[in-house]
């Protein structure tokens, strides 16, 4: 059976999966909507947490990111774990005890103000819709590659799908079907990695293939890839760190407590009967997620050094090792490069006209790596890989069957789209229950408010897929753009609202708005989204990178920071919650029982 027709039977048979587990697990109530009824057993629990938690960007970019960037890329594997230990630990049981559907609908109660609720709203907001554009892009990436139609096409595809089951199972639905995402994306991540990594050191296991010797050889796998990329200019992939070592602290801090604060995440923890069962399900999900986030490193480097060696194939012999191991002929370059062209991740460009693929880091600070591309004549880099491809190209580059490259289409396909649909069910519950039940019609009947979840979820998907096939000028950042927001605006909140009984409302709201706009602020002076005439948007920060040296992308904490010191201050000056609202706080925070999830505000 040739490649596509096997991507079409792997990726149609868990489209059908997905549809047929949404008919058996239609909502037929507001509690099954929001919350599956409250009655996941811990395990699954676990999975759809997982796969909720591990989108398009842990799937298909994090290990590009650790690829491209080397040991400074582990940062992200230390902010998204830590982040969901945090979010375990500190949150999940407490507002599991307190038995509400949503996030803003605890902000709301817990700060005695429906305003207060509306600003929660806002920032829900704000940080689903910024993350969505990743997984929709993820989406159309993944269908331009393997379905062989345009990435605009595959995000209408995936918009129907998620259709299919999130609106008419809602989270029910929603849940049992990322138990089988989960499932397909953990075997499409874990099986390429057993055979490539038994393929380049003879070890099964891609954990500890990435600390053994190439197979055959008395070099480790990390030693051969530093030589290999140093050798084309780059800086060596162990040591090479992302930016200042405040600015990868802030960066790690930033994705902890934006992925705390996630509402997305933290709704499934609502869906499980008890508070005990909160904590086992978090510990399954710890497990779940531990599976891939232990091979992605292995799964970064293996698929580095594959690139480097398909670069190294069908070259000229006995030039000098450097242009030996950086130059490939454009005629003769492999059928994955052929194929990864035409989606527009991979580019060539033959800028001196020499008919061969020159692939060295031009703007390199090695001066004899410099000397040696001079001497060669070469007149810059001419191959451009885009990180998102490591992962979704690694089989094809490592020559592995056919359905094993089928499988890790669908495996990118449920990761996304198991991840979009728990954001569109945060944004459905928070307009449906939060806006219109919670604010502007209290006395909606369960029918009418299960039909406006309905219908919020349809615009949602509609939303989410425009911002998909027209991303703003900030969407390359997007992931961690929308961690950022997570972490400045609600992660704050949700704490003072657990741990501080004494925070009011006034100080809780201003912490929210001061958290989200200074963090925006930064970021859209950084990406010249600012409309203000005869002004240098940078102007309006001092400079790139102007606070310490920190990255738009880091900023998250600090706006967290500036949430908490605006709400202290604020509260010290206006008047303290009421007395029955400190013993709400204090009695969530006993270990006695748990609510049933009911929704009532």
């Amino acid at each position: 059976m040739d490649l596509q027709t096997t991507i079409y039977l792997f990726v149609g048979a868990s489209f059908a999966l997905y549809i047929g587990i949404a008919i058996w697990a239609r909502a037929g109530s507001t509690s099954e909507y929001y919350v599956a009824g409250g009655s996941v057993p811990p395990v699954l629990n676990g999975m759809a947490t997982a796969a909720d938690w591990m989108s398009a960007a842990s799937f298909i970019s994090m290990a590009g990111l650790i690829s491209n960037m080397g040991y400074g890329g582990g940062l992200f594997l230390m902010g998204w774990t830590g982040g969901y230990v945090l979010l375990a630990m500190l949150l999940a049981p407490y507002l599991r005890k307190f038995g509400k559907f949503t996030v803003p609908q605890f902000i709301g109660d817990r700060f005695y103000s429906k305003s207060a609720s509306a600003v929660a709203v806002l920032c829900l907001l704000v940080a689903s819709l910024t993350y969505i554009i990743g997984q929709m892009t993820g989406v159309g990436v993944a269908f331009s590659r393997f379905l062989g139609v345009s990435s605009e096409t595959g995000i209408y595809v995936g918009m129907a799908i998620v259709f299919a089951y999130a609106v008419f199972g809602g989270m029910k639905g929603i849940t049992y079907t990322q138990v089988a995402q989960y499932v397909v994306l953990i075997l499409a991540y874990t099986i390429p990695a057993i055979f490539i990594s038994l393929q380049l050191t003879g070890n099964p296991l891609p954990q500890l293939g990435l600390g053994s010797n190439l197979a055959g050889q008395d070099v480790s796998l990390l030693a051969k890839l530093d030589q290999v990329v140093v050798e084309l200019g780059f800086g060596q992939y162990t040591t090479t760190t992302a930016g200042s070592t405040l600015n990868m602290f802030v960066y790690t801090l930033s994705l902890m407590i934006g992925t705390a604060g996630l509402p997305h995440v933290i709704m499934r923890f609502f869906t499980v009967p008890t508070v005990k069962a909160a904590r086992s399900s978090a510990g399954w999900a710890l497990v779940f997620i531990a599976i891939l986030y232990t091979t992605a490193p292995a799964v970064a480097a293996m698929a580095k050094l594959n690139l480097h060696g398909t670069v190294n194939t069908a070259v000229a012999k006995g030039g000098d090792l450097y242009a030996a191991e950086a130059s490939l002929k454009a005629d003769e370059r492999p059928d994955w490069m052929n194929r990864w062209e035409k989606t527009g991740l991979l580019k060539f460009e033959d800028k001196n006209g020499d008919g061969r693929i020159q692939y060295y880091d031009d703007k390199t600070k090695n001066p004899d790596a410099a000397a040696k591309a001079t001497a060669a004549g070469w007149k810059g880099n001419e191959l451009t890989v885009n990180p998102d491809i490591i992962v979704l190209a690694n089989p094809e580059i490592a020559l592995l069957p056919n359905w094993v490259i089928a499988l890790v289409a669908a495996g990118g396909l449920a990761a996304a789209l198991s991840t979009a649909a728990g954001l569109l069910m945060a944004i459905s519950s928070a307009i449906s229950h939060d806006l219109v039940k919670g604010i502007f019609a209290p006395g909606i009947s369960e029918k009418g408010e299960l039909m406006t979840g309905k219908i919020a979820m349809a615009v949602s998907i509609f939303v989410a897929g425009w911002l998909g096939l027209n991303p703003p000028g900030f969407a390359a950042g997007t992931v961690a753009l929308a961690f950022g927001i997570a972490g400045s605006s609600l992660f704050p909140a949700i704490m003072m609202g657990i741990f501080s009984k004494k925070m009011n409302k006034e100080g809780a709201m201003a912490g929210m708005l001061a958290g989200l706009f200074v963090t925006l602020f930064y970021v859209f002076a950084h990406k010249g989204l600012f409309f203000i005439k005869g002004t240098e948007y940078l102007d309006l920060i001092g400079g790139a990178n102007s606070f310490y040296g920190i990255t738009p992308e880091a900023f998250g904490a600090i706006g967290a920071l500036f949430n908490f010191i605006v709400a202290f201050a604020v509260d010290k000056v206006t008047k303290e919650p009421p007395i029955h609202i400190q013993a709400l706080v204090e009695s969530v925070r006993t270990p006695r029982g748990s609510k049933a999830v009911d929704g009532a505000h």
